[in-house]
C-alpha cells in the first residue's frame, strides 16, 4: 500500500491569503499546504479520501490514472468542493463516491447537475453509494469506517488494512478505539498548538497517538498557526512526524 499526501492543510490552506507570518512566507516547500486529502494505492486500486478545492492542482502534477473509488469523510467545503474536477477521470469510467446519508443529501443539493437522472454532456459521471459505520468493499478492497466527532457533527475516518486516516475530529467515541488496534500507520489531524472548538490541538493529537499506539503516525490538517514544519517536527516523539504535501509512505 502506498499513501500519497495530496494536501495536509486546513480549510484556508497554507499560506493563508493576506497573511505575512513566518510560516506563510516560509521558503520551505513543506510549509506550503493544500487542503487535506490522500490518495491510496492498494491491491492495484486507487482510492481517494476527500476531494477538496485544490484537487485539480494536486492531480496536475501526478500521473493520470483511474480512480476506483472516493471516500468522503464529511460534507464541509474543503473536503468536497473539488468534485466537479473529477470530470477527466470519468472518461475512464464512472466513479463511485462513498458517503453517509447526510453527506449524500448535501452533495445532491449543492451539485444537482452531477447527480440528475438525465445529465447533460460534460458533467462528471458519479454515483453516490450510501455507507454506514459497517465495513464495505471497494473494488475488492475492504474499508472500515471509523466514527469521529467534529465537535457536534458526526463524521467518518477510514481504516484500510493497517492504515487509518482520521481528519477534522475533536473526539473519538469510546467504542471506536477497538477498530484502531494494531495499526502500522495512523494519519490524524492536529490543527495548531492552541485549543480549538472542533479540531484537535497538537497536544490532544499526541494524547490520541499515545492511546492508539500505532507503529508510525503522521499529523495532517494543519493551520499556519501550527508553526514552521522543521521546528515543530523536531519537538515530536520519535515515531510521530508532520505530513507534508507530496509525501509518500509505503506500508
Amino acid at each position: 500500500m502506498i499513501i500519497d499526501f495530496l494536501g495536509t492543510g486546513t480549510s484556508t490552506g497554507v499560506p493563508e491569503v493576506g497573511c505575512t507570518c513566518k510560516v506563510c512566507t516560509s521558503a520551505n516547500p513543506k510549509d506550503k499546504r493544500y487542503r487535506a486529502s490522500v490518495l491510496i494505492t492498494v491491491e492495484g486500486k486507487n482510492l481517494l479520501i476527500d476531494c477538496g478545492p485544490d484537487f485539480r492542482s494536486q492531480m496536475l502534477i501526478r500521473p493520470f490514472a483511474p480512480l476506483h473509488g472516493i471516500l468522503i469523510t464529511h460534507e464541509h467545503y474543503d473536503h468536497v468542493s473539488g468534485i466537479d474536477d473529477l470530470r477527466p477521470f470519468c472518461r475512464l469510467g464512472d466513479i463511485d463516491l462513498y458517503v453517509e446519508h447526510n453527506v449524500k443529501n448535501a452533495l445532491e443539493q449543492r451539485l444537482p447537475y452531477c447527480f440528475a437522472e438525465h445529465k447533460y454532456p460534460g458533467v462528471p459521471n458519479l454515483n453516490l453509494v450510501e455507507i454506514t459505520e459497517d465495513k464495505f468493499i471497494v473494488e475488492g478492497v475492504e474499508v472500515l469506517p471509523i466514527r469521529l466527532m467534529h465537535y457536534r457533527l458526526p463524521i467518518l475516518g477510514f481504516r484500510i488494512g493497517g492504515f487509518a486516516y482520521l481528519t477534522d475530529m475533536k473526539t473519538i467515541p469510546e467504542k471506536e478505539y477497538e477498530k484502531l488496534q494494531n495499526l502500522d500507520v495512523l494519519v490524524i489531524n492536529a490543527l495548531r498548538r492552541e485549543e480549538h472548538i472542533s479540531h484537535q490541538s497538537l497536544a490532544q493529537a499526541l494524547e490520541q497517538v499515545a492511546r492508539i499506539a500505532p507503529k508510525r503516525t503522521y499529523l495532517t490538517h494543519m493551520a499556519h498557526s501550527m508553526g514552521l514544519h522543521n521546528e515543530v517536527e523536531a519537538s515530536l516523539p520519535p515515531t510521530v512526524w508532520l505530513a507534508y504535501d507530496g509525501l509518500k509512505i509505503e506500508i
